[in-house]
């Protein structure tokens, strides 16, 4: 089995690193993009329920941060060479 290179404690630091700063951007994107979406619906609608802004608020944020998170696992595992470390030997479990 190889190691990888997130074994390493610097490189793994450094991936980390890029992984928090990629998500501190797709926060700040989110957040605009949530301001957006609401003063799209306020000029649209005008004032409706309360209901409606926080449940598009929270239905937004949450995907778009939920999808730039585990894109952001993607790309830290394959950027690091994490995949290639993976042993995807099936040939020992053939009868």
């Amino acid at each position: 089995m190889q190691s990888s290179p997130l074994d390493d404690p610097a490189k793994a630091a450094y991936a980390w690193a890029r992984y928090r700063r990629l998500m501190r951007g797709m926060f700040a994107f989110t957040v605009l993009v949530v301001i957006i979406a609401l003063g799209a619906l306020y000029a649209e609608f005008g004032l409706v329920s309360v209901h409606l802004f926080i449940a598009t608020a929270l239905g937004i944020g949450f995907a778009m941060l939920l999808m730039s998170a585990l894109m952001g696992l993607v790309f830290l595992s394959n950027g690091t060479g994490h995949d290639a470390a993976v042993d995807n030997n099936l040939d020992s479990l053939d009868p």
